[in-house]
């Protein structure tokens, strides 16, 4: 058979003897000839005695790493693209794939399509470039990265950063509020070439619409009334590095003509000055809006949203991706721990309440949340109850404040409505076991709380008030981790 660009020679190499199966028949079926191996010892044999054309391999192997093999694969066949697969599946991953010369990187579980196109179209640049997809990519410190979740949106989301992190394209990401875009946009630059180099946001919403332009360019002394000195904008500072655009949505339509100039000759003027200084910046822009209405609406330029949209990235709503929920909250935890404030984890319970919430402000939202949580939950481990009364009473951990007697009935009434709303939230499923005694914690804590405040600290008229001994006062409080700060009338 004649070996064309659509048709070659494959080797596949994972531990896994099901997996092997499963993609060396996938890639048969597409007419490939296919190999496979189960380390890197019959990876370096297979690869000298079947001179793949594309190569796709597991990162974990038992005598090795797989990515780790990567650039010395390249070095020795710099015309064999590589395919990496991992259950790993971070945002480091998915960068050390593409620093290391990875053709393509897949999360696992991948689906079967997604790789029988990758190794199409790895052969398809082998064919048309006789050359490796090397990428001379510099990734700096990775202990504090910026993006984290594992679910199969996001994958997607760090596939994409990792292939333009190397290159100048312009990138727009779209997503929902507080979905995390200009984390997005930092990690492009964090990571790409231009890291060394200034990174500059501005937010266009948060500009008043005569002073856009002076933001952006920068003006000269006497430009206008009030422009004292002169006063270099964001594309001048961002020189050499990245220019994140936030909410470009909202740029004034003239403004837009402006920088769509800028874009198009990579020049600008500042205002009141004739000449040119060459703009040497990546630009990332974002918004929450959908530009294609705006330029229905004629509100948007649909010249510069085809100048802004050449690379596309689309950030998931937190609701899409709840699998990534409570690795999201313990990090807010844990990072609210390293800052000074308590630290806290989460019961299964709790993060099984928290993935049951649409998240209207997304991530933001939820990391908003577990700041509040850490610093007036009492508990060392926050259980679903906490979490219920964050979502039902914002600002409020107190339980007793929708049970105000005297408004509407009185307090069983006020606990039924509340213990009512609480059922409701779980739907058609039951609230986590343990209700009852949970419940009247929360309850008894603030009835103590309330009746030490009345009786200034207290415990002898504080005991007496509650119809309890002295005795059985003080095993509540220690049993809570109550400190009443103690008074002798």
């Amino acid at each position: 058979m004649t070996v064309t660009p659509r048709h070659g020679r494959i080797l596949v190499v994972d531990d896994d003897a099901a997996i092997r199966t499963v993609v060396r028949e996938a890639l048969r079926r597409e007419g490939h000839s296919v190999e496979v191996a189960g380390s890197v010892a019959e990876l370096r044999r297979a690869v000298k005695a079947f001179e793949p054309q594309v190569l796709v391999t597991d990162v974990i192997l038992p005598d090795g790493n797989g990515l780790d093999m990567v650039p010395e694969l390249l070095a020795d066949y710099p015309s064999m693209p590589i395919i990496v697969l991992s259950a790993q599946n971070t945002f480091t991953t998915a960068v050390r794939a593409t620093e290391q010369g990875a053709f393509d990187y897949l999360p696992k579980p991948f689906d079967l399509g997604e790789l029988t196109r990758a190794v199409a179209d790895a052969l398809a640049m082998r064919a048309s470039r006789g050359n490796g997809a090397h990428l001379d990519i510099e990734v700096g410190p990775q202990d504090d990265l910026p993006l984290i979740g594992r679910s199969p949106p996001m994958q997607e989301v760090y596939r994409t950063i990792a292939r333009v992190i190397s290159n100048d394209l312009t990138v727009l990401v779209l997503g929902e509020s507080g979905t995390g875009k200009e984390l997005v946009a930092r990690a492009i630059h964090d990571f790409g070439p231009r890291q060394s180099k200034p990174f500059v946001a501005i937010n266009m919403a948060a500009i008043p619409r005569e002073l856009i332009e002076s933001e952006l360019f920068g003006h000269e002394r006497g430009a206008f009334t009030g422009a004292q000195a002169r006063t270099a904008g964001r594309f001048e500072q961002a020189q050499g590095g990245t220019l994140f655009l936030d909410e470009i949505g909202d740029m004034p339509f003239e403004a837009q003509t402006r920088l769509l100039r800028v874009l198009q000759t990579g020049e600008f003027s500042p205002v009141g000055s004739s000449r040119s200084i060459k703009a040497d910046v990546r630009i990332i822009a974002a918004t929450h809006k959908d530009l294609t209405q705006l330029i229905a609406d004629n509100a948007f330029r649909e010249d510069l949203y085809y100048r802004l949209n050449v690379v596309p990235i689309r950030l998931p709503a937190l609701r899409q991706r709840v699998e990534d929920i409570g690795e999201l909250a313990q990090f807010f935890l844990d990072r609210a721990a390293a800052e000074g404030l308590p630290r806290k984890k989460l019961d299964p319970g709790a993060i099984d309440r928290l993935a049951h919430h649409r998240w209207p402000g997304n991530v933001r939202e939820l990391e908003n949340m577990m700041r509040r949580l850490a610093a007036l939950t009492r508990e060392d481990v926050i259980g679903a109850y906490q979490i219920e009364l964050q979502l039902g009473e914002i600002g409020s951990p107190d339980p007793t404040a929708e049970m105000v007697p005297g408004q509407g009935g009185g307090l069983a009434d006020a606990v039924e409505a509340h213990l009512s709303r609480y059922f409701a939230t779980f739907g058609r499923d039951l609230p986590p076991d343990g209700m009852y005694d949970r419940v009247l914690a929360e309850i008894e804590r603030p009835l103590l709380q309330l009746s030490l405040a009345a009786v200034r600290g207290n415990q002898l008229k504080a005991a007496k008030l509650l119809g309890i001994n002295r005795n059985t006062l003080r095993k509540k409080l220690t049993d809570l981790g109550m400190e009443p700060g103690m008074r002798k009338s």
